[in-house]
């Protein structure tokens, strides 16, 4: 049933013409919900005026202070955030410059000895993953049926997205009020 033009005449209130107050009328005999919407329009029309209503006492200073109170919570848990990941980015960085830092202290032939190790250090390390990977892309698609790598698939784009949502609350700063 098409309610369009009929809760348009009934929500604006405009001035109908007789043939517009016929099909009206047969649609209310017909329709309940434009039937009730009549109803409550009539009940809000009948209602007396008071005026504009009025927050009760004290309710501005309430709702500010609610504010004042969730906005600084919100940047106590913004700058820990930002304390957490900064402190785990240094200990990662410092993590993998210690064997080049060490040595740098100390004399020149140690720099460069500490440099060529680290360097050996991450080349063998990298070669061994790479070996690793391999030999499981090579075992694994015998021992895992193609309804898991579906799962692990999804599983992984579901935390794709839940990565890209986080960053975005964790940059979003809403604006106005």
């Amino acid at each position: 049933m098409n309610h369009r033009p009929f809760e348009t005449w009934l929500l604006e209130d405009l001035p109908l013409n007789p043939e517009q107050q016929r099909e009206l009328q047969a649609h209310l005999r017909a329709c309940g919900y434009c039937a009730a919407l009549t109803e409550t329009g009539l009940a809000l029309r009948s209602a007396p005026e008071r005026g504009q209503a009025v927050p009760a006492s004290e309710f501005t200073l309430r709702f500010q202070r609610r504010l004042a109170a969730h906005k600084l919570a919100d940047r106590r848990r913004k700058f820990w955030g930002m304390v957490v990941f900064a402190l785990g980015g240094l200990g990662l960085l410092a993590w993998f410059a210690a064997p080049i830092l060490v040595p740098l202290i100390n004399s020149p032939a140690e720099w460069i000895a500490g440099l060529l190790g680290y360097l050996f250090f991450l080349i063998t390390s990298l070669q061994a993953l790479g070996d690793v990977g391999l030999m499981f892309l090579r075992v694994a698609p015998g021992f895992v049926p193609p309804f898991a790598w579906l799962m692990l698939a999804s599983a992984l784009a579901g935390m794709g997205l839940l990565w890209i949502v986080s960053i975005w609350r964790l940059t979003y700063a809403p604006r106005g009020v």
